[in-house]
């Protein structure tokens, strides 16, 4: 092969790594960006009926893991000083020994929320599902995001794209391993490229079914 050849051939694969790299990187900025104007403290957040609290795993004894628990601690403090009305707990229970919904609601009322301020999403596999039933299942045209700053940028972009109006709170009542953080982050990146095909390219439709509305008044 030429010299002339191959620094073609080199140029092309500089280019396609870089865009490959823009890819990657640009929706995390632009969520990061868009977010920053959205993410309040508990105390000087607008008050809101709706705080939605997004799935975030169970242990092997079917418990929410500590991610998930900060998560439900937050809103249950939100809910407690009387910036929320209800809590919609989001998560997967698409298998019989797996139920997120209901881990986190028992964890819920151990912190002292009521059972009739509880609203559980069985269907909320993916953020993006989660978003989209909170607009197309439970009514919702505004609510109050709770999860960690990690993932915050990827969940507001997400529900107000798909018309749900939201603010965030992150939940931040445990320290966590930096290498724990930065495998959340990469993650993250990849997620965040995934959010954007599926607002702009694919649109899915995630696990529906019959409207529940949590306020049947307007």
């Amino acid at each position: 092969m030429s010299k002339q050849n191959w620094k073609f051939i080199r140029n092309i694969f500089i280019a396609l790594a870089a865009a490959g790299l823009v890819i990657l990187i640009l929706p995390r900025v632009i969520t990061t960006i868009y977010s920053s104007t959205r993410i309040y403290t508990a105390d000087a957040v607008p008050n809101e009926r709706v705080a939605i609290v997004f799935g975030a795993g169970l242990t092997r004894e079917g418990q929410p893991t500590l991610i998930l628990k900060d998560r439900v601690r937050t809103a249950a403090q939100l809910y407690l000083s009387g910036k929320v009305q209800k809590l919609l707990m989001s998560g997967d229970n698409r298998f019989v020994n797996y139920n997120e919904p209901e881990a986190m609601r028992q964890y819920a009322l151990s912190l002292g929320v009521p059972d009739n301020a509880i609203v559980l999403d069985y269907a909320g596999r993916r953020t993006y599902d989660t978003c989209y039933r909170a607009k197309a299942i439970f009514g919702l045209n505004s609510a109050l995001l709770v999860t960690q700053q990690f993932h915050m940028p990827r969940a507001l972009f997400l529900c107000n794209m798909l018309g749900v109006q939201a603010v965030g709170v992150e939940a931040n009542n445990y320290w966590y391993w930096p290498q724990l953080m930065l495998i959340w982050n990469i993650r993250e990146q990849l997620a965040t490229v995934g959010a954007f095909w599926d607002v702009y390219v694919e649109k899915p439709l995630p696990v529906l079914g019959k409207p529940e509305p949590i306020f049947t008044e307007n």
